[in-house]
C-alpha cells in the first residue's frame, strides 16, 4: 500500500484537511526516512524532529477546530544548509559559521511555511554552496540514492538525495551555477532555476546579484507547480523580484502536438557521454511521436561560456566569503580558498566585460526563440561521477577540441531571466538517471512547467523512465546501504 507520504504534495495537503490521514502520520513518516536516508547517504545537517511534530500536531489541531488551512497543509518539505531558518543550526556546509542559529527564516522558507508546509530539517551542502559536488569540510560526503559511490551533485545534493529517496515531496534548494539541476539529474528528480526575479533572493549580502535563484527540487512537475505557487511573487525584501505572482493553472499539463523545440546535445562544445545521448535520444522520440516538432541546431558557443562564468563566481566567493580567510583559511576547502583568491585578483575591467559575452549568448538565445517555444539539451554530460572526484575533474578541452564538462547548466546562470527546468528522461546503461533540460522564454516558467509535465506525462506512459518514486520504500532504502 501506498503510504500517504508518497502521494504528491496537493494530494498530502487533501488528505490532512478531510481527515483521510493525520499530518502527525506523515511527518512521523518523513522523520523516519530522513533519518534512515541521512545515516546512509549523508543528507541532512540538522532534522528538526521535535519542532516538526509540534507543527504536525498544530496542523491536525486546525483540521479539528475547523480552522482555515493553506494549500500546503501538513506537507513535510527540507531546506538547504544555506538558507536561514530561525531557531536551526545553519552553518553553510563550514565551520567558518560556528554554531550560527539564526533568528529569521528567509522569505522563499517562510512562504511555504505559511501555506502550511512543515520544515523537517535542513539538508548538506558543500562550503558556500560553491560546488558540483556536496562533501563539504563539516558534514562530508553526500552520496548518491542510485549508488552511493557516486555523488548526489551539487550544491543542493542533500536536497536531491531528500527528494529521491521519499523523505519530502519538495525541498528548497539554491541555483547559481547549477545547483538545483545538478542534484536533480544525478538523483533522478525534477529541478527548476526559476527566471530570475520570480522567488525573491534574500539570503545574499546583496540584493543586486543576478546570477542566484530560489528553486525547487520535487517528485514530479506537479510538486515543483506546487513549490512555485507558494513561494513566488514580488517583495520589497528583494528589490530584483518581480511584483507578479505565479499561475498555477498555467503550469498544468499541456499538449506536445505543435510544440516547438530546438535541440542541441552539446550547446557547440561539449563533450558528452554515448550513454547520455541515447537516452536524451530516446526522450526527444517520444516527444516526436506526441506531436511535437524537434530540430537539432547548431549553437556555436565554446567553453568561454563555463570560463567567463567561472570568472563571475570567484567574484561572488571573494566579495561575500572574502573575509573569512583571515582567521578561518585552515578548515576552509582548498578549492573555496583558491577560488576566493583568485577573485580577489579579478581586474574590474575584466569583470565588466564578461557582459559583452552574456549580451552574445541572449542575442543567439533571442534568435532560437523566433522560431522555438524551448531548447532542449542534457542537464548534464554525464551521469553522476564517483565521489573521489571534484570539480577540476571536470574542466578541462580535449584532445578533439571539446569541452570534459560535468554540466550544461551554468550558460543559463549566464542568462538569468531564462526558466530551465531539469526533468528525468530515462536511465543510462550505467543504471544512473539523466536529466533533460528545457529552458524557456524568459520569465515564461509556467509556460516551461507545462511543456515539462506533458513531456513527464509522455516518459512515463511509454516506460522510458522509472519514477523517482520508485526508490521511496524500505526496500530500496536497505538496497542503498547495502550496495
Amino acid at each position: 500500500m501506498t503510504h500517504p507520504l508518497d502521494l504528491n504534495a496537493n494530494a498530502i495537503a487533501d488528505g490532512v484537511r478531510s481527515g483521510a490521514f493525520s499530518a502527525q502520520t506523515v511527518v512521523e513518516e518523513s522523520i523516519r526516512r530522513a533519518r534512515a536516508v541521512g545515516e546512509r547517504l549523508n543528507a541532512f545537517a540538522v532534522i528538526r524532529e521535535e519542532q516538526a511534530l509540534e507543527a504536525a500536531a498544530q496542523a491536525d489541531r486546525a483540521v479539528a477546530l475547523g480552522e482555515a488551512t493553506g494549500p500546503l497543509h501538513g506537507v513535510p518539505f527540507a531546506a538547504k544548509d544555506l538558507t536561514p531558518t530561525a531557531g536551526d543550526l545553519t552553518t553553510l556546509g563550514s565551520w567558518t559559521k560556528g554554531d550560527w542559529v539564526p533568528t529569521e527564516t528567509a522569505l522563499c522558507i517562510r512562504r511555504l511555511q505559511a501555506a502550511g508546509a512543515i520544515l523537517i530539517g535542513k539538508t548538506t551542502t558543500p562550503e558556500f554552496a560553491f560546488s558540483s559536488f556536496t562533501n563539504s569540510p563539516r558534514w562530508g560526503v553526500t552520496r548518491n540514492p542510485w549508488n552511493p559511490e557516486r555523488t548526489s551533485g551539487g550544491s543542493s545534493g542533500g536536497a536531491g538525495v531528500a527528494v529521491a529517496t521519499g523523505v519530502v515531496p519538495f525541498a528548497e534548494g539554491t541555483d547559481m551555477g547549477g545547483s538545483v539541476r545538478i542534484p536533480a539529474a544525478f538523483c533522478g528528480v525534477v529541478g527548476l532555476k526559476p527566471s530570475l526575479g520570480r522567488i525573491p533572493m534574500t539570503i545574499l549580502p546583496s540584493v543586486f546579484d543576478n546570477i542566484s535563484h530560489f528553486g525547487p527540487l520535487a517528485r514530479s512537475v506537479g510538486d515543483a507547480v506546487a513549490f512555485m505557487e507558494a513561494a513566488a511573487g514580488g517583495s520589497d525584501e528583494d528589490i530584483a523580484s518581480l511584483p507578479i505572482g505565479f499561475d498555477g493553472a498555467a503550469a498544468g499539463i499541456g499538449g506536445l502536438e505543435g510544440k516547438r523545440f530546438a535541440l542541441s546535445l552539446d550547446l557547440g562544445y561539449y563533450q558528452i557521454q554515448p550513454q547520455v545521448e541515447a537516452v536524451i535520444r530516446q526522450a526527444v522520440a517520444e516527444m516526436r511521436r506526441a506531436g511535437a516538432v524537434v530540430d537539432e541546431v547548431p549553437m556555436g558557443w565554446t567553453r568561454a561560456v563555463n570560463d567567463e562564468w567561472f570568472d563571475l563566481w570567484c567574484v561572488f566567493m571573494s566579495a561575500f566569503f572574502g573575509d573569512e580567510l583571515t582567521v578561518h583559511r585552515h578548515h576552509m576547502d582548498p578549492s573555496v580558498v583558491s577560488m576566493i583568491e583568485r577573485g580577489l585578483a579579478m581586474n574590474a575591467t575584466t569583470y565588466k566585460r564578461v557582459e559583452l559575452l552574456r549580451t552574445t549568448m541572449w542575442r543567439d538565445m533571442a534568435r532560437l526563440y523566433e522560431n522555438y517555444d524551448a531548447l532542449l539539451c542534457p542537464t548534464c554530460a554525464i551521469t553522476a561521477p564517483p565521489v573521489t572526484e571534484n570539480d577540476d575533474d571536470y574542466a578541462a578541452t580535449l584532445p578533439d577540441g571539446r569541452f570534459k564538462g560535468l554540466d550544461l547548466t551554468c550558460p543559463f546562470n549566464m542568462l538569468p531571466q531564462l526558466p530551465a527546468l531539469s526533468l528525468p528522461a530515462g536511465f543510462a546503461a550505467d543504471g544512473l538517471p539523466v536529466g533533460l533540460q528545457i529552458v524557456g522564454r524568459r520569465f515564461a516558467d509556467e509556460q516551461v512547467l507545462s511543456m515539462a509535465t506533458a513531456v513527464e506525462a509522455r516518459l512515463t506512459a511509454a516506460s522510458i523512465s522509472a519514477a523517482p518514486i520508485a526508490t521511496h520504500t524500505d526496500a530500496a532504502l536497505r538496497l542503498i546501504s547495502t550496495r
